[in-house]
């Protein structure tokens, strides 16, 4: 009996679809001047903000290179492995520990996010916001997660949870976007 596989060259139109629309919608986002004066009066605010020195090191600069992407490895790490616990048999409290130890670890890489943010050119400043949004999405699934498994409905956190790691996967994608994407002040 002779298997059939999927060859690559079929596989790859899909891919390429998926990756054009995504693409488009970045260069959508990035065009579109809406939210344009919202994020200039944002932007002077946080570039006003008496931080001092702990500007420069939330910006990184002692590191050499950002900080937000490296504070943002607690919650990710945090929600991918209670993701992965999940699905384990007996492992609700490190789950729960997982959840809420990704919540704690939000605001340092938020703090930092937004310091990096401030300084973007307008098209990042655009995606940067997007990427805001997701966050805020993201967090707020996971919050609900957490309360729904110390309030003992462990399969409703799981399902939050999985909302919230699908919008930390859309978040991740815009902020890899900002921080690889061709830079273009317009």
């Amino acid at each position: 009996m002779e298997t059939k596989t999927l060859r690559p060259a079929k596989a790859v139109p899909a891919l390429n679809a998926a990756s054009g629309w995504w693409l488009r919608a970045l260069d959508g986002i990035e065009r579109t001047t809406l939210a344009d004066p919202a994020i200039r009066v944002l932007q002077r605010g946080i570039r006003s903000l008496p931080l001092g020195d702990v500007r420069d090191l939330l910006k990184g600069r002692p590191l050499g290179h950002p900080l937000h992407p490296v504070l943002v490895q607690v919650p990710i790490g945090c929600w991918l492995s209670a993701a992965v616990l999940d699905v384990v048999p007996g492992e609700r409290r490190a789950v729960t520990t997982l959840t809420a130890v990704g919540l704690a670890g939000v605001a340092p890489a938020a703090i930092a996010g937004w310091v990096d943010w401030a300084d973007q050119p307008p098209r990042q400043a655009r995606v940067g916001l997007a990427h805001a949004a997701s966050n805020a999405a993201a967090v707020s699934c996971y919050a609900i997660s957490l309360a729904a498994r110390l309030g003992g409905h462990p399969g409703k956190g799981r399902l939050w949870a999985w909302a919230g790691l699908a919008a930390v996967t859309v978040t991740g994608a815009l902020g890899g976007h900002i921080a690889h994407r061709e830079a273009d002040p317009t």
